[in-house]
């Protein structure tokens, strides 16, 4: 099944250049982002669809999956 994915800042060196990943069925976000070799840890915030989500969510077919690094300012 194919999801949309977008990596925001730091992360978007892990993304496919057209911004779409296929993965088996019943793929968790966290097993999505090691197929990227995206290291949890660099990632703060998971969203889904526009929903906040976990990394054990598990994606559905055309899911859209955005990525974000943990951001400072001051």
């Amino acid at each position: 099944m194919e999801i949309e994915l977008k990596c925001f800042a730091t992360l978007r060196q892990y993304c496919p250049g057209d911004g779409r990943l296929e993965i088996a069925e019943n793929t968790s976000v966290q097993e999505a982002l090691e197929t990227l070799s995206v290291p949890l840890e660099e990632v703060k915030l998971i969203f889904v669809n526009g929903v906040r989500k976990e990394p054990t969510a598990i994606l559905e077919p055309g899911d859209r999956l955005g990525i974000f690094p943990p951001v400072g300012g001051g």
